[in-house]
């Protein structure tokens, strides 16, 4: 029942969006499958502390730790997202931004994708079935294609049809990898049944696979996901995409969407490594991993976009994800999941005080556009600088305990290069991302009112505040239960 309700409140929210008239009501449908999608993210995550694995239509769909993890982590963006998004268009509106008689259409498309784009994440989760999990993850493509465009720029088409294409290559190596892993599969376990691609299935028979197979397999699933992670050198759609997308889309893409596409790639990396043991596919994260945070660093360095430098801090924290799930072991798969939980969170804060700084400003510029938000932003302002300071890690912030937890694995793991080059890196991105974002609010005060304007969009940024500080110093004991288990799915042997 739990997976059932998770998957249908969007779905129902979507249908009642295209049929509702009054904007009002629209967006009181869209916030009640907000509220509600995450109520049911949380039974199911009680569900699952509580049985271990909750299974429906005949182990079709599947959740176990990792799962519940991932939906729990989806669904409490979605609901951050919800009361944001209204204020954002609601200000959209005021400031006459889609032009004469197309605000009603406009809208009705957000409210109407944007619960659809949440089912597809939602479906990533709980799928038990490879081929299904496949195309969830391109579900989740094709609704958030039209919400990249959804201001209608000759910028915003260009970067969703840029997105769209490297996109669509990379979920083609994709399903050829989920294809090789059935073609193996089905050597082993014969039988014309669906339930062969299901992953609970698969990880038992998993070291009797063929290793040359498997090793293909895993290649393409690294480039497929990855790209959709934002792995470099597949990142390239992610900077545009970000930029122009509505923020509450952008704080969605950059933390479910990643997290959808790492939680994808983490089951075929268990297959694998059971497959053909742990070098192959750590050897394989570990270079992804790292170039990743590297590539990030020159671009954040001399970054003039802020909505942009957010983008290229998410390929870096990608980048950590697959680092340290490279490194291996218990710590390497706890620093993953510790750092996709506290990611989760503190990255939709950055995204809504950009979106509030945009709105207010006029622009994104961060060196020739208004400066000194902390004059005329009394709120978002200062979050936008405590968001900074959490995200690159800096102590007592959550964000430093999961990349110490990485540093662990990595040394423990004796990649002791690896691991300075990570540190190497980190400082950089650190330097080139507070020094930005302190010009921005700290700067000398422009000629602009003075005012959040809308408590729409300065609650979820409080609130979400409160949640990185309080994060920092205390987690709670069923999220960490939930994240202890999915490690340990991750970390286990055959």
């Amino acid at each position: 029942m739990p997976i059932l309700v998770l998957l249908l409140i969007p779905l129902v929210a979507s249908a009642a969006s295209l049929l509702l008239r009054n904007l009002r009501r629209m967006e009181a449908a869209y916030l009640v499958s907000a509220a509600g999608s995450f109520a049911a993210a949380v039974w199911l995550a009680a569900q699952v502390l509580a049985k271990g694995v909750v299974e429906w239509a005949g182990g079709f769909f599947y959740a176990d730790h990792l799962s519940a993890l991932v939906a729990l982590l989806t669904a409490f963006v979605y609901l951050a997202a919800a009361p944001y998004a209204v204020g954002y268009f609601r200000r959209d509106v005021e400031q006459e931004v889609f032009g004469n008689g197309q605000t009603g259409a406009k809208l009705r498309k957000y409210y109407a994708l944007t619960p659809l784009f949440a089912f597809s994440m939602l479906l990533v989760a709980v799928s038990n079935n490879l081929g299904v999990l496949w195309i969830a993850v391109e579900s989740t493509t094709l609704a958030s294609i039209f919400l990249v465009t959804f201001y209608g720029r000759r910028t915003s088409l260009e970067a969703a049809w840029k997105y769209a294409i490297l996109g669509g290559v990379g979920l083609s190596m994709a399903l050829f990898g989920t294809v090789l892993t059935y073609y193996t599969a089905h050597q082993v376990l014969g039988g014309e049944s669906l339930s062969v691609l299901n992953w609970s299935v698969l990880a038992g028979s998993a070291a009797h696979f063929d290793p040359t197979v498997m090793r293909l397999s895993f290649i393409l699933v690294l480039l497929g996901f990855g790209t959709k992670a934002g792995l470099a050198p597949m990142h390239t759609w992610k900077p545009d995409a970000y930029s122009e997308a509505p923020a509450p889309v952008a704080a969605l893409m950059a933390t479910a969407v990643v997290n959808c596409a790492l939680y994808a790639l983490a089951r075929f990396y268990v297959l694998t490594e059971r497959c053909v043991g742990p070098a192959f596919v750590s050897q394989l994260l570990i270079i992804f991993g790292l170039l990743s945070i590297g590539i990030a660093v020159p671009f954040i360095l001399i970054q003039r976009s802020y909505r942009r430098l957010l983008a290229y801090s998410s390929i870096d924290h990608g980048g950590i994800m697959a680092l340290s799930l490279g490194f291996g072991g218990a710590l390497g798969a706890l620093g993953m999941l510790l750092h996709m939980t506290f990611h989760s969170v503190t990255k939709p804060l950055l995204f809504f005080c950009a979106g509030n700084a945009q709105q207010h400003t006029g622009n994104d510029a961060l060196k020739k556009g208004p400066g000194g938000l902390l004059h005329s932003l009394p709120v978002s302002a200062p979050m936008f600088l405590l968001a900074a300071l959490a995200v690159t890690g800096t102590p007592p912030f959550s964000m430093f305990q999961s990349e110490f937890t990485v540093l662990r694995a990595g040394f423990a793991a004796q990649r002791t290069a690896a691991v300075a080059l990570f540190v190497a890196f980190v400082i950089a991105i650190f330097c080139g991302f507070f020094y930005h974002i302190a010009n921005l609010v700290l700067g000398p005060p422009a000629d602009l009112p003075r005012g959040e304007f809308s408590r729409w969009k300065t609650y979820p940024v409080i609130g979400l505040s409160l949640i990185v500080v309080v994060l920092g110093f205390w987690l709670p004991a069923p999220v960490y239960a939930l994240v202890d288990g999915a490690a340990r799915i991750l970390a286990v042997q055959p």
